[in-house]
């Protein structure tokens, strides 16, 4: 492919998956900036190797995005505790009080949690996927998850019908 063909695939790419991107970055760090910057890097490291990615590109970028995630919270550079508010994302009346409750409770887990309960529900990633992108055993997916969802049915019991009954 032409520089300048890879230049227009780039950029449409950017322009299509962007509002996605940043979707899964916020719910991931539950901070707009920070998923503003997540997103940004994600596409800056993206873009340097784009002639080398084959095939569909979003899996490769996605990749980027979690484990740039995981970077920053395990370098606790960006750990630190903060509401989820700012991000706007699009949602009927009906889903707004849902979305604010949710949020609020998200905020309150640590990154680990929150970050495996998206992986997991939010990206629909397997046990082992998730695992893999961690770069944690499976079994601590599986723990982690089932205290941060223990975590959510107590912080919020309101949500129960989404997190599901305590077992």
């Amino acid at each position: 492919m032409a520089h300048a063909d890879e230049e227009d695939a780039f950029r449409a790419f950017v322009l299509a998956r962007t509002p996605a991107l940043s979707r899964t970055a916020y719910l991931l760090t539950g901070d707009a900036h920070l998923a503003e910057d997540l997103v940004q890097t994600a596409l800056f490291k993206a873009a340097r190797a784009w002639h080398r990615i084959q095939g569909d590109p979003e899996p490769y970028v996605r990749r980027i995005l979690y484990t740039q995630n995981i970077s920053w919270w395990r370098s606790r550079r960006h750990a630190r505790e903060h509401g989820l508010g700012g991000y706007d994302a699009p949602a009927r009346d009906a889903d707004v009080d849902l979305r604010l409750t949710l949020e609020a409770a998200l905020a309150r887990l640590t990154a680990k949690q929150r970050t495996v309960l998206v992986l997991r529900y939010f990206e629909d990633l397997t046990e082992v996927q998730t695992a893999e992108v961690l770069g944690i055993g499976s079994g601590t997916v599986k723990s982690t998850g089932r205290q941060a969802l223990a975590r959510l049915r107590t912080l919020a019991p309101e949500l129960a019908d989404l997190v599901g009954r305590t077992p």
